[in-house]
C-alpha cells in the first residue's frame, strides 16, 4: 500500500519527517510492515517542486502530504488523490479549499498561519529592539507564499507604524551578503526572514551574516535560532508534522478530505538565542525573556 507521498523542504531527512513517521507511528502504521512511503525532497529548489509532485502523483499513492512549497503544484496536478496539506498561508484566501470546517475537494490538513503572526513578530521586535524605525524583510522573489508574507507584513507595518524595507533574494545562488549589506545601508535596524525553501536551505549562512552586520533577527521556523538567529516565532513545526498523520490515518479508514475540517495550531513558541544576542551586544528586555518559551544560553 502506498501510504503517503511528500515533497518537503529540507534537503535531507530531518526532524520535521521525523515527526510525521512518529504521528504514524503513534496510531499504529509502522513503515515496510503496514505502510510504504515514498518522499521527494526539493533540496531547496522552487523550480523542482511542479515535478516532484508529479512523480508522486504517478504513483498514484492513497495519500499525498505536501507543503506549502507543493501544494499549489499538488491540486493542480490531481483531483482525485486525497491531499493532507501542511502550510504557512491562508488556504481559503489563497483558493486552495473553500472553507476550513468544509474544505471541499480533495484537500485537507494543517494551515499554520505562519503568516497572520506577521503583526505579533513586528510587535515582538519593538520589544526587543530599542527605537525600533525600520525592518528589513529578507523573502524569496520567487516564490508565491513569501509574496503573499510580504504584504502581510506590510499591512501590519502600517498598523503599527513601522518602516519597511524589502530584501528580495533569488535562486539558485541569491546573493545573501549583498542583501545584508543593502539592508544595512537601507537604514534597517533589525530584519525577519520570511519562510521558504531557499532561505531554509540557507539558514546558516543567514544567521551568521545576521550576526556579523550585528542585525537583530526574528525567523519564521525554529531551525534559524538553532543555527544562531536571534529569536522564532510561530507554531511548533514537528507537532504540525505530526499531526498531519492524523489526516492520513483518517483517510485511510475511508474518510473523505472535504469532510475533515482544517486545523489551526493553538500553541506558539517564542524562542530567544541569548547566545546571539550577546554576539550582537543586544540585551533582551526582562519582560520579552519571561514570555519565552525557550532561552537558548
Amino acid at each position: 500500500m502506498a501510504g503517503s507521498g511528500t515533497p518537503l523542504v529540507p534537503s535531507r531527512p530531518g526532524r520535521l519527517t521525523t515527526g510525521f513517521r512518529q504521528g504514524l507511528n503513534d496510531l499504529g502504521y509502522f513503515e515496510g510492515k503496514n505502510i510504504e512511503i515514498e518522499i521527494r525532497y526539493g533540496e531547496g529548489r522552487v523550480d523542482q517542486i511542479p515535478r516532484l509532485v508529479v512523480e508522486l502523483v504517478r504513483i498514484n499513492p492513497d495519500v499525498l502530504v505536501v507543503t506549502s512549497a507543493g501544494i499549489r503544484a499538488a491540486k493542480e496536478a490531481t483531483k482525485t488523490i486525497p491531499i493532507v496539506m501542511i502550510v504557512n498561508v491562508d488556504p481559503v484566501a489563497t483558493g486552495l479549499i473553500d472553507s476550513l470546517p468544509r474544505p471541499g475537494g480533495n484537500i485537507t490538513g494543517i494551515t499554520t498561519l505562519t503568516y497572520d503572526l506577521s503583526g505579533k513578530r513586528l510587535e515582538l521586535l519593538s520589544d526587543i529592539v530599542p527605537r525600533l524605525v525600520r525592518v528589513g524583510i529578507l523573502w524569496d522573489g520567487e516564490s508565491w507564499s513569501a509574496a503573499t508574507a510580504f504584504q502581510e507584513y506590510e499591512v501590519a507595518a502600517r498598523r503599527l507604524k513601522l518602516q519597511i524595507q524589502s530584501i528580495e533574494v533569488r535562486g539558485p545562488r541569491p546573493d545573501f551578503e549583498g542583501a545584508f549589506q543593502s539592508a544595512v545601508k537601507g537604514g534597517a535596524d533589525a530584519l525577519i526572514a520570511v519562510r521558504s525553501s531557499l532561505l531554509l536551505r540557507n539558514s546558516k549562512t543567514i544567521t551568521d551574516l545576521a550576526t556579523k552586520h550585528r542585525l537583530p533577527s526574528m525567523y519564521e521556523e525554529g531551525q534559524f535560532v538553532e543555527a544562531g538567529g536571534l529569536a522564532f516565532y510561530s507554531s511548533n513545526d514537528a507537532e504540525n508534522y505530526r499531526r498531519a498523520a492524523y489526516f492520513v490515518d483518517k483517510i485511510l479508514k475511508g474518510a473523505k478530505p472535504a469532510d475533515l475540517p482544517v486545523e489551526q495550531p493553538t500553541k506558539f513558541e517564542l524562542v530567544i538565542n541569548l547566545k546571539t544576542a550577546k554576539q550582537i551586544g543586544l540585551t533582551i528586555p526582562p519582560n520579552v525573556l519571561a514570555r519565552a518559551d525557550r532561552v537558548i544560553r
